[in-house]
């Protein structure tokens, strides 16, 4: 995994002084944690939100603090402007390089389920993230689900089936659903009229047919 590197300097404007902060091209942000007491801080706008594009809330970030203190980080918290999206405030957690600690972990799906291709199944997913348990150097940026091996309808993965690195806990029920192929809806007759055939009992439908690909 890429190292994230952030250069930040010792914040003291705070309140409604930080709007002249941001005025002026800088990004008001706070370090905290269990061993460390809060540090305000701020950082070169345009240049964070180009680093911290994309970024998973497991990913380890450094920042370092007028040059010379370091402070491994999860990122915890970004607030944005309601209308125009741009980053207002960030939240850093220090960790401890030596202690467990628990995140939020994105599932990416990957590939192309034969399922779809050649039965027209319908793709229904469940988790999309899930919650881990590991020392911070252990966390993976996100877990791999392969649809490929999803070649029949009915087969599924499920959070037991997940791929996790050695000395990762995933903290979910095992038999949570992450991704199932399911049977098209077939429109059949009742007294009632034309109805789809699960209709009220089937999950949220995601894809039907061939899936495009994800972007992440």
């Amino acid at each position: 995994m890429e190292e994230i590197i952030l250069q930040a300097t010792t914040r003291e404007v705070i309140g409604k002084q930080v709007r002249a902060l941001r005025r002026a091209g800088r990004l008001p942000a706070v370090i905290y944690g269990r061993h460390v007491g809060a540090i305000p801080i701020s950082l070169d706008a345009h240049a964070t939100s180009y680093t911290l594009a994309g970024i998973s809330s497991s990913q380890l970030i450094t920042v370092v603090v007028d040059g010379s203190s370091k402070h491994t980080t999860l990122l915890r918290d970004r607030q944005r402007h309601p209308i125009t999206g741009n980053l207002l405030h960030i939240d850093f957690l220090a960790v401890s390089m030596t202690e467990k600690l628990r995140a939020m972990v994105r599932i990416h799906l990957v590939g192309d389920s034969p399922a779809m291709k050649n039965y027209d199944a319908v793709m229904v997913t469940g988790h999309e993230e899930v919650e881990v348990e590991s020392l911070p150097g252990d966390l993976p940026e996100s877990i791999v689900v392969d649809l490929s091996t999803l070649k029949e309808i009915g087969d599924g993965v499920y959070v037991r089936d997940l791929p996790v690195p050695v000395g990762v806990e995933v903290l979910v029920e095992p038999d949570e659903m992450i991704v199932l192929m399911t049977a098209p809806s077939i429109a059949v007759e009742t007294g009632e009229g034309l109805v789809e055939a699960g209709a009220e009992s089937e999950p949220e439908v995601i894809e039907r047919g061939k899936r495009e690909e994800e972007e992440f």
